[in-house]
């Protein structure tokens, strides 16, 4: 009997692809709204966060800030996000998401708690909860 390969018990190789179990369907009905998987995640983020900076958007989203600032200027150009001047410190702007952009992400989180409901009814309810804890775990969350 040969020996287990090393990725079929890597924790990096078993993440990656159980996100991509996750998302490849879910991709399509992202797309379907007309929006890409990192505006997605954006709007996804910021509609029960309060208003962001940029650089935590950015870290939340998983994307590097310069493609996140680029990003927000568009999509507050689409008026799917306010920019607001932080009252703490004027030199920063703090991302919120607009009532158009609130209204374009709603049914996704709907579409994507169901997608992942269905994707996890293959483990009992105590196991889909011990896998989030453990999953934020390692994620320091």
């Amino acid at each position: 009997m040969s020996e287990p390969r090393f990725v079929d018990g890597y924790l990096g190789y078993l993440l990656g692809q159980a996100n991509h179990a996750l998302y490849k369907d879910f991709d399509s009905q992202v797309r379907a709204a007309g929006l890409s998987m990192i505006e997605w995640r954006v709007l996804a983020t910021l509609h029960d966060s309060p208003p962001l900076t940029v650089s935590q958007l950015a870290l939340e989203v998983l994307s590097k800030q310069p493609t996140v600032t680029k990003l927000v200027q568009r999509m507050a150009e689409q008026d799917w996000l306010e920019l607001l001047a932080d009252p703490m410190d004027q030199r920063r702007t703090l991302v919120t998401v607009s009532p158009a952009g609130r209204k374009l992400v709603r049914p996704l989180l709907e579409k994507a708690r169901a997608h992942e409901a269905q994707m996890l009814r293959a483990l009992a309810v105590p196991e889909q909860a011990a896998l989030k804890k453990l999953l934020a775990k390692l994620a320091g969350l």
